[in-house]
């Protein structure tokens, strides 16, 4: 969640529970190097021979990350001993719809996802722990697929339940009790945590009845501690009287209580899927597609299946391996997703030669080619517009400005609005830059930059005209 909507950079800093600090970046690199490990331990069980150098690594985020979080991730597998060619950045609701697309998942139907005819739309809803994305998709020729509509979301997974169970437990036991549990004795709240993890995963919340949660005895000593009596009374004088009861180191939840927890989630949930409907991108959407842990939880299948119920709700089995399942199948077959759309509006900063009835004074640059316009926003693509997987959005052949210039540097920049100028107008970020070497000196050399935005990350090539050279890479979006 740290790396959804944030500003995030190579230094940026993650404080544990205590207080500590480490980069973030060695803190993601170690978690995905754990991980790294474990596979090759439960190879070793089932394989003769394993050689790492033979793995091709499909990292999946969600799709709702910006282009920096999208880089971070690629520079913290780096560092984890991935190799740059041997890793793909894959989009968690694309790699789950492709597995619903293409596997026969035996619970889906006759009239499921991979039965669905060439042109005819799908919502995907990926409902994870932390963060829902939602896109449209359409299907293509041969099975692939073509993302119609931007991939939206928010932070309204799992763990905004969990927020709403927590903010419950302090209010009935007190902020003191509930941080003292969490400071002093983790394991015991990490354990109330995993007690809360087991309801939410009940299958009958939806009717009347009851739900067992263990607690454990440290925050009954806590409770004492801080409000000089016991829970017992608390919970007796409380307003959920009713609805909870103590039975020796066992909390009893009605369910209704229980609801109560899921219903800022799920009413957000519904709320923008309800919008995304609305699009134009959406219409003629007649099923939605449910992946992800959360999706597997009966209080938001039915909410969607009320909220929406001209539609059909489809949610596979193991919903919560549909991503894992997923990125298998992305790794093996790159080509399923034809085609993306874009975010924002991205752009480069060129200069112009510069004509003083339409270019504001403070931009006026003296090069050896000339006085130029500084800042320009060239439009490399714009915010809506449909990306073809691996073809090219952006040619453009430009000049070498100064004669002693070795070096070429391109900022790229995003934004929102229709009507940029200048890379330094209001409205206007730089996400990342490529700075690459150019061969030789004066005025008659030139490059041609390419740029291709259709793929999960942003690729820029650069042709050194002089001597044919062509230079690919990632955008540095943490520079």
């Amino acid at each position: 969640m740290m790396l959804w909507n944030k500003p995030i950079n190579k230094d940026t800093m993650l404080d544990d529970e205590c207080g500590k600090s480490l980069p973030a970046l060695t803190v993601f690199a170690l978690s995905i190097r754990y991980m790294m490990d474990a596979l090759f331990k439960e190879a070793k069980t089932r394989v003769d021979v394993l050689n790492e150098k033979d793995i091709y690594w499909v990292l999946t985020v969600p799709a709702i990350w910006n282009d920096s979080a999208k880089h971070f991730m690629r520079l913290a597998a780096h560092e984890a001993g991935i190799e740059k060619e041997k890793l793909t950045i894959a989009l968690e609701p694309e790699v789950a719809s492709i597995l619903c697309r293409h596997a026969k998942l035996h619970n889906e139907g006759i009239g499921g996802i991979s039965a669905l005819q060439l042109g005819k739309k799908y919502l995907v809803v990926d409902a994870g722990g932390g963060t829902i994305d939602m896109t449209v998709h359409e299907v293509c020729f041969g099975g692939a697929l073509k993302e119609l509509h931007k991939a939206t979301g928010g932070p309204w997974g799992g763990t905004m339940v969990d927020k709403a169970f927590l903010d419950f437990i302090a209010e009935l036991i007190g902020k003191d009790a509930l941080n003292g549990l969490k400071d002093q004795h983790k394991e015991d709240y990490i354990d109330l945590i995993s007690e809360f993890e087991i309801t939410k995963r009940n299958r009958n919340l939806q009717s009347d009845g009851r739900v067992t949660i263990r607690i454990p005895q440290a925050m009954v000593e806590l409770v004492n501690h801080f409000k000089r009596q016991p829970l017992q009374n608390i919970i007796q004088n409380s307003c959920h009287a009713k609805t909870i009861e103590l039975a020796k180191d066992k909390l009893r939840l009605d369910y209704g209580l229980v609801r109560i927890f899921f219903k800022e989630s799920i009413d957000k949930i519904v709320e923008h899927v309800s919008e995304l409907l609305k699009t134009p991108e959406a219409k003629g959407v007649d099923t939605i597609l449910m992946v992800g842990g959360f999706s597997e939880s009966t209080l938001l299948q039915d909410a969607m299946r009320k909220g929406f119920h001209t539609l059909k709700i489809i949610v596979p089995s193991d919903a919560g391996l549909a991503v894992l399942k997923g990125a298998v199948m992305f790794g093996q077959r790159r080509t399923f997703i034809k085609e993306r759309v874009s975010k924002f509006t991205y752009g480069i900063n060129i200069t112009t030669p510069f004509d003083e009835k339409k270019h504001p004074v403070d931009k006026r640059k003296e090069l050896d080619i000339g006085v130029r316009c500084a800042d320009i926003f060239e439009v490399m693509v714009k915010a809506g517009q449909r990306l073809v997987v691996g073809e090219k959005q952006y040619t453009q052949e430009m000049r070498i400005g100064d004669k002693k210039q070795s070096h070429v540097c391109f900022r790229i920049y995003t934004t929102e609005k229709t009507d940029v100028k200048f890379v330094t107008d209001a409205g206007c970020t730089q996400i990342g830059s490529v700075i690459l070497p150019v061969s030789g000196s004066g005025l008659n050399r030139s490059i041609v930059v390419r740029a291709l935005f259709g793929g999960t990350e942003i690729m820029v090539e650069i042709e050194d005209k002089s001597t044919g050279c062509i230079t690919r890479t990632y955008i540095d979006c943490l520079s």
